[in-house]
């Protein structure tokens, strides 16, 4: 207890000593949050995970943004044009953005974002130098230029009309050309255009970021963006002293909950319990991720190769009761497609909980084999509760369910050999089109050199992939992906478990943090009443 009051006195001192003595920040318009995995890199180039992508985020811009609805918006680019046959993007790029000053610059002062800026930031991402996991954003590119100061334009090997959505990946943040000539790290040397700059950096025990006063947006009145003065974040690597700082006070903002605080946190039903509701609020959103079973279908040595059983295992289980009892209602039940809640796309006819339907299918197919159905399923520890659940409901319609728990690495690595027969996994959005989960049934991507774990193959599905990868809007796309995911769920090589769910906790006096499917932390916005 002693160890833990003295690293929280030395987080207070940390914060103090970040702000001149001449200029008292106000508490009210400092916004705290704590990042208990660590936060490993501020160049973008590495923003592959939450921790690193939520404050690399307050710090950068990008060419295009994505609103809460999932819509692409101008962020450094004013407007755009693709060409008629969808290759090449034309980008404007807005007037006067600033960098954040920089001793790089002449006299230390800023500079405005150029052109050259968004090529050198795009091709030094895909530089094999500089191995960014980031990398394959871009694999799709063949020339990015600088037709002038302020007009960029990339060129595309072949049509893929999910790009923008792609430029709007912390990845793709612009910096400014100077970093090689400088010699910078933006690992712990960011400079970038965004609302906060870096102020100071304690690793694993504090991090501060700054209000940017020059920064471009404004919000509908005309006041400047962002209204806070700084952004704290601590690193209490534990979760329980994460939650406790949150209850007492000590943080503005906690995303998602650790399962041993979902009872005290929520009620059955997935609401804030009632003992909370004068000083904390909670926002939910669907989160772009399905969870669910694959089913290896390559094998012909196995019953699963009959749509039957596949079926069966899909009318089989409660979803409702299985979010309620074993989530506190945090989710969605996935009774329609692969697509998940949130994304356009999503709405296909899936499969409710029918039991007597499950157990009329393996009845028939039973009769056909005159075998025994023994089957297998692979999970990490982390989901075995979910897991005995559906085990117990497979029971009881006559099937022989085990199984088999390991590492996630191991299931990884099984998976992608095709040696799994049923495996838990689950699909988060690498960028906010549906085409990135249809991706997974698509025959050209058999795993292991593609996300198609299943082995799933259909000569209808790859036309009507093929046909969607021709149109430029998502307007015209979405018919031929609810087509696309009608076929999968009428094959059934997966069982859709649930669609996740955003959770958002926050104190009362926090305003304008909002809330979207892909949980990113949008700072600018925000005030403190």
């Amino acid at each position: 207890m002693l160890l833990k009051m003295s690293a929280i006195l030395m987080v207070l001192l940390l914060i103090a000593s970040c702000f001149p003595a001449d200029h008292t920040v106000d508490d009210k318009k400092v916004f705290r949050y704590n990042e208990h995995a660590n936060i490993t890199s501020l160049d973008p180039a590495f923003a592959k995970d939450q921790r690193n992508i939520w404050p690399c985020h307050q710090i950068y811009n990008t060419l295009v943004k994505l609103d809460d609805q999932l819509n692409v918006q101008p962020d450094l680019a004013r407007d755009w044009n693709i060409s008629d046959d969808g290759l090449t993007y034309t980008f404007q790029l807005k007037k006067g953005i600033l960098f954040h000053p920089h001793d790089c610059f002449q006299d230390r002062k800023s500079r405005i974002v150029d052109a050259k800026d968004v090529v050198f930031s795009l091709e030094r991402l895909r530089s094999k130098t500089l191995a960014s996991p980031g990398a394959w954003v871009l694999n799709n590119v063949d020339v990015i230029s600088a037709t002038n100061v302020s007009t960029v334009e990339i060129k595309l090997k072949k049509r893929f009309p999910a790009f923008l959505g792609l430029l709007s990946m912390k990845f793709c943040s612009i910096i400014p050309n100077e970093i090689d000539k400088c010699n910078i790290n933006l690992r712990n040397d960011p400079i970038g255009t965004g609302a906060f700059y870096l102020k100071r950096w304690e690793e694993n025990e504090k991090m501060v970021l700054r209000r940017y006063a020059d920064y471009h947006e404004t919000d509908t009145t005309g006041q400047k963006l962002p209204y806070l003065e700084a952004v704290s974040i601590t690193f209490l690597t534990e979760k329980k002293s994460e939650f406790m700082q949150f209850i007492q006070g000590n943080l503005d903002f906690m995303s998602g909950l650790a399962p041993s605080y979902k009872d005290e946190m929520l009620t059955g039903n997935g609401e804030l319990n009632p003992k909370y509701e004068d000083r904390i609020q909670l926002e939910k959103a669907p989160y772009l991720n399905t969870e669910y079973l694959g089913i290896f279908v390559d094998d012909t040595t196995s019953l699963l190769q009959h749509k039957k059983l596949r079926q069966a295992l899909n009318y089989g289980f409660d979803r409702q009761k299985m979010i309620r009892f074993m989530r506190n209602g945090i989710g969605f039940p996935a009774n329609h497609g692969f697509i998940p809640k949130g994304l356009p796309g999503f709405g296909t006819s899936g499969y409710t909980y029918q039991p007597e339907k499950a157990a009329q299918l393996i009845r028939s197919l039973k009769d056909e084999q005159g075998l025994n159905i023994e089957l297998e399923i692979s999970t990490n520890p982390s989901y075995l509760d979910l897991m005995e659940f559906i085990q117990k409901e497979y029971e009881r319609l006559g099937l022989q369910v085990s199984l088999n728990v390991m590492p996630a690495s191991t299931i990884r690595q099984k998976r992608s050999r095709g040696e799994l027969s049923i495996f838990r996994a689950s699909w988060i959005a690498d960028y906010p089109d549906a085409q990135n989960y249809l991706s997974l049934f698509y025959s050209a991507n058999f795993a292991p050199n593609g996300p198609n774990y299943t082995h799933f193959k259909n000569s209808t599905f790859d036309s009507l992939y093929n046909s969607s990868l021709r149109m430029n809007t998502a307007k015209k796309r979405i018919p031929l992906y609810k087509k696309m995911d009608s076929l999968i769920m009428e094959k059934a090589p997966v069982i859709p478990l649930y669609y996740d769910e955003v959770m958002r906790f926050s104190q009362k006096d926090v305003s304008g943090l909002g809330i979207n499917p892909i949980n990113l932390l949008i700072l600018k916005t925000v005030k403190k009443q």
